[in-house]
């Protein structure tokens, strides 16, 4: 990260609606004051939406603002369910490590399943039947713990569609459950007062399923190609997936690993050098495009997401993912009588394009206050079931999760939580204590979250976070009660406290009488919803007296009210 300059500070607190930060409040606290990226200076933070989108980063960037409800949520809980859940090998990837000789998932896909070249990815979609799915009472559980939205998973890098594709027979109705997985969940979510999203990651499937064409590069059945590579439309004349094309699913061969390759080793540098690149760009078959471009319409028109998130560095398969994105926003505002209420997003987009859609990180954080709202998200365990995470107990810890929704906001960011599903559409009874205890914690603090914003700086403390994707660390906290992130709301600041100091006082340097950055008056300081706390507020310090009877591994949240403190 380059350093931050005073035009960048002045730049990222004016976006914000703040009064700049003295420089001399930078001092020795473990924060930013704002954003270190040149797009506080490019665009307000709110702009007038234009009466049409044109599918160009021009007009996206020109005219898209995140909306309120958006801001206000912060909170959102993921059914990040597919096929992939079947095996419960935790592997997020195991559509396509199952065809990476070597790879676990592919020793596991063969003691379960049986050889690749005889029962491929397209059998576990069969296999997925969602037998024990109850949408209703995980839908309420969510809601209890303080969700604001839902996201559903529309289709992974399988190709699996979640929902009643007309123009993709490898969908939910026709394969594996039997059910439109997405119009259920998004009746039963709006039916509870849940904005709703969906999630699309198809986009990939093209490069992502070529392994399926692969071989075995070593033993015994050396060189035979997977089912991939052999199955037609006629082959399923008389079993589950008659009249369906498996080449329409796995994408065609257009990356065909050569048939020379006499190793593990040389095959996976191949895969990294070809079909393994994260590319955005569009596939080399225009037939694959198009289908996409259909299929997303229909997923917008048919559910009216109010979010469209996509699993993509920048948008997927360059134009057709501008034409997707313009697409949504215009079927939004028509919707919406002209005003533009949806949310469509990419990761770590950059700064040119940053004010176009909503910013995501995956699985990590940023390190200072973005002016424009932007998204984590993150698992309990890994993004697909694991039965390992409950064997072993490695699912992230309540404190884990609240804490990092701490720090987010407080940086102007939301955070959607997946809570792995298992294929019969369960969760287990780990996953369960651990949302029961977050919705213990969130009734009793969550209105010190919702509909915040950034206050003057994020943080106070000794431990900083950021990084970018994949930064999160382990499944258990490493902040303290000395760490606090900082958000306003009204005319008072919160400050919400990572943990519960043992002598029963927070103390607050931030907000301390001589320090610049909580200049302001300090009349009450309290709980949501509760009685004044005692406090005394020193030159170095505020100090708080926070009741026994709270006492919790999580923290506290404080309100801290007066004259000045959010001018």
């Amino acid at each position: 990260m380059t350093p931050i300059d005073r035009r960048t500070v002045l730049a990222g607190a004016t976006a914000l609606g703040l009064n700049p930060l003295p420089l001399a409040a930078q001092g020795t606290t473990n924060t930013a004051a704002a954003p270190s990226s040149p797009q506080a200076a490019l665009r307000p933070v709110t702009v007038p939406a234009p009466r049409t989108f044109t599918a160009d980063w021009a007009s996206l960037a020109a005219g898209y603002t995140a909306p309120d409800w958006f801001r206000d949520a912060k909170f959102g809980i993921w059914a990040h369910w597919g096929a992939p859940s079947v095996p419960a090998a935790g592997d997020d990837w195991y559509a396509r490590n199952m065809y990476l000789q070597g790879h676990p998932s592919y020793a596991h896909h063969r003691e379960h399943y049986g050889h690749p070249a005889d029962r491929g990815f397209m059998e576990i979609q069969h296999a997925w039947k969602a037998e024990r799915w109850d949408p209703a009472e995980l839908l309420d559980l969510y809601k209890h713990a303080g969700a604001r939205y839902f996201m559903a998973l529309a289709n992974h890098h399988d190709n699996l569609d979640c929902y009643a594709s007309s123009h993709h027979g490898w969908n939910t109705t026709r394969v594996g459950p039997g059910k439109d997985i997405i119009g259920t969940w998004e009746k039963l979510a709006r039916a509870r007062g849940l904005r709703f999203a969906v999630s699309n990651h198809s986009g990939h499937a093209w490069h992502w399923n070529q392994p399926a064409y692969g071989y075995d590069p070593e033993g015994p059945r050396r060189g035979e190609r997977y089912d991939a590579a052999r199955l037609t439309r006629a082959d399923g004349r008389g079993t589950w997936w008659n009249g369906l094309d498996p080449q329409q699913l796995y994408g065609g061969a257009t990356m065909r690993m050569p048939d020379d390759i006499g190793s593990i080793a040389e095959a996976n540098a191949w895969h990294a050098a070809t079909d393994g690149l994260w590319n955005e760009g569009p596939s080399p078959d225009p037939a694959f495009v198009n289908r996409w471009l259909l299929r997303c319409r229909e997923l917008i028109d048919r559910y009216q997401p109010d979010m469209l998130y996509f699993d993509n560095h920048d948008l997927p398969l360059g134009q057709a993912g501008l034409d997707i994105a313009a697409y949504f926003y215009n079927q939004n505002m028509r919707r919406n009588g002209g005003r533009l209420d949806g949310v469509c997003t990419a990761k770590e987009t950059p700064p040119q394009r940053r004010m176009g859609l909503v910013d995501v990180v995956e699985r990590g954080q940023k390190g200072h206050i973005d002016p424009y709202p932007w998204q984590t998200e993150t698992c309990l365990g890994n993004w697909f079931y694991g039965e390992q995470y409950l064997r072993d107990n490695r699912y992230k810890t309540p404190a884990k999760v609240l804490h990092t929704l701490c720090d987010v906001v407080s940086k102007n960011g939301n955070m959607m939580l997946s809570v792995p599903i298992r294929g019969d559409g369960t969760i287990d009874a780990r996953e369960r204590e651990i949302v029961e205890a977050i919705g213990v914690w969130m009734r009793r603090y969550g209105d010190a979250i919702y509909a915040t914003r950034p206050w003057r700086i994020h943080a106070e403390g000794p431990t900083g976070s950021g990084g970018g994707s994949f930064s999160e660390g382990g499944q258990d906290t490493g902040y303290t009660p000395r760490d606090i992130r900082y958000v306003r709301k009204g005319t008072a600041v919160h400050a919400l406290v990572l943990g519960w100091p043992e002598d029963g006082v927070v103390r607050s340097t931030l907000l301390g009488a001589a320090n610049p950055v909580g200049r302001g008056r300090i009349e009450r300081v309290s709980v949501p919803g509760g009685a004044a706390l005692p406090f005394r507020r020193t030159a170095a310090a505020l100090e708080v007296d926070v009741p026994a009877a709270l006492r919790n591994a999580i923290g506290i949240a404080l309100i801290v009210e007066g004259p000045g403190l959010t001018d």
